[in-house]
């Protein structure tokens, strides 16, 4: 029988990268988006095991309502990946936009939350499934204008060590993967659009592309199930974390 796998942000990226992989191997897979002729362009692509769902993350009662009702054969998934969020801007705190630290806040940090409670019910009931959240290395590691996208990564770490704190005593798995630098629509979204500006992110280096976020969930889901991989930081060789930053003065 197929098993079941629910990603999050499914037109793009690491998301679509995930759904193709699954799909390939014979997986059924559920999979949200906000953007109608994207879901509608994969539907064709992928067949019958493919259910689009178009759904904004931050609606929470929209969420709850379609994850936690999917309809057969996506109604009992073994997997749950929350892939859905973005960056948006690279402001410093005094001069950034509120409204995009809303956004930021309400999806990565809000539409995660909408979507695991959703579906860990049933999973616990199960007693089977792995929820696989989709963190970054921004999370552990600031930098100068990544302040409320870091923060909202540094949320979905904690959640998820706390998620599986709860979930102790049961079979259910969760583990939190924190990508580095990755050339997707990542820097694209955060620029709102800015191709150059976005292109130049990626300028010079050799990142992780989202097959590789792909392979890793994968990995981690693919392992016996006794083995919960709790965090795994993804990054490519031409990255690393850096030394404190200090800003010398000269003496008076």
């Amino acid at each position: 029988m197929p098993r079941t796998i629910v990603i999050t942000g499914v037109t793009a990226g690491f998301g679509r990268a995930t759904a193709a992989l699954f799909i390939k191997e014979g997986w059924n897979v559920a999979g949200t988006g906000r953007r109608k002729e994207r879901l509608d362009a994969l539907s064709a692509e992928w067949g019958a095991a493919f259910l689009p769902l178009e759904l904004d993350m931050r609606d929470k009662n929209a969420v709850s309502a379609a994850l936690g009702h999917l309809p057969a054969p996506w109604a009992e998934p073994d997997v749950l990946v929350n892939n859905a969020g973005l960056a948006l801007g690279l402001s410093t705190g005094q001069e950034a936009d509120l409204d995009d630290w809303e956004t930021m806040v309400d999806t990565n940090i809000k539409g995660l939350l909408y979507a695991t409670r959703a579906v860990l019910p049933g999973m616990v009931a199960r007693n089977r499934g792995h929820i696989v959240n989709l963190g970054s290395i921004a999370g552990t590691y600031p930098y100068r204008g990544g302040n409320v996208y870091g923060a909202t990564k540094a949320f979905v770490k904690q959640f998820s060590l706390s998620l599986r704190t709860d979930l102790l005593g049961t079979a259910v798995r969760v583990t939190n993967i924190e990508p580095g630098l990755c050339e997707s629509e990542f820097s694209l979204v955060r620029f709102k659009g800015d191709q150059a500006r976005a292109d130049k992110v990626y300028e010079g280096t050799c990142p992780l592309v989202p097959d590789d976020i792909a392979e890793t969930v994968r990995w981690v889901t693919h392992l016996p199930a006794h083995v919960n991989i709790n965090r795994l930081e993804v990054m490519p060789v031409c990255q690393a974390s850096g030394p404190l930053s200090v800003v010398k003065a000269e003496k008076n």
